[in-house]
């Protein structure tokens, strides 16, 4: 098998290091991208990652910057020849009420969540239709989906990558090129464990499997998701909730 460079936005990340991982496990050269001045993170997931042996390597970028992202790709297209899978799992939370958001709290979570995803898609698309092949997957949220209270622009963003992911899956879909997305329900990440125990304990009520989701979970959908014999399934959304939202 052709050896598939894969860009893992948010890539040290609680999701995005299961990604890299799960990519790397399956035979791919990973590059985590994430913002560079995360140091502690940054080191745990180079320890976390060490037995990788330079499948799993790091590149700092700033995906609400466009620059930045073409300034990667260029990078990563003239190291390594081309950019194959591009997971987009950067996201940030700006949680708040609408009655009592800032436009910043809308604007910077916009610019992170959306912006990044067309900012890496733009800078990548053309190569990939170039080379008859390409996977594309967009990490959502299965709040994109039910909406959440105090997750207006969250809930936007993520929804809004559903609807960018099924138009690109039609634009690319005769050159080799996937386009999908995947909602994840609450997961095991560091986020979701700051929430307060009894908070989590509801949240894990209402999930019918009874419990939050492995992060590895998610990279498993991932890596079925950008695998090279996976050129029939584009503009899917694949919910990973536990079954705490289920719609056909």
């Amino acid at each position: 098998m052709t050896k598939r460079v894969a860009v893992v936005t948010g890539g040290i990340g609680g999701l995005g290091t299961a990604i890299c991982k799960r990519l790397a496990q399956d035979g791919r050269q990973v590059i985590a991208a994430d913002l560079g001045n995360r140091q502690e993170r940054l080191a745990a997931f180079r320890e976390e990652t060490k037995e990788y042996d330079g499948s799993i390597v790091f590149a700092p970028a700033d995906v609400s910057k466009f620059e930045d992202c073409e300034n990667l790709v260029k990078h990563l297209t003239e190291k390594y020849g081309s950019v194959d899978i591009v997971v987009n799992a950067a996201g940030i939370t700006r949680d708040t009420s609408l009655k009592k958001m800032s436009q910043a709290q809308w604007t910077d979570l916009m610019h992170v969540n959306l912006d990044g995803v067309f900012n890496m898609c733009r800078n990548t698309v053309d190569g990939m239709t170039t080379r008859n092949f390409g996977r594309i997957v967009n990490i959502s949220s299965v709040n994109g989906q039910t909406g959440q209270f105090g997750q207006t622009n969250y809930s936007a963003a993520k929804a809004g990558m559903h609807g960018f992911t099924m138009a690109l899956a039609r634009e690319v879909a005769k050159k080799g090129v996937t386009v999908n997305s995947v909602s994840p329900g609450y997961c095991k990440t560091e986020m979701v464990m700051k929430v307060p125990e009894e908070i989590r304990a509801q949240i894990v009520a209402q999930v019918p499997v009874g419990r939050l989701g492995e992060p590895s979970e998610i990279a498993r959908t991932v890596a079925f998701l950008t695998a090279d014999d996976a050129g029939f399934i584009t503009g899917a959304n694949i919910p990973v909730n536990g079954g705490y939202f289920m719609s056909f």
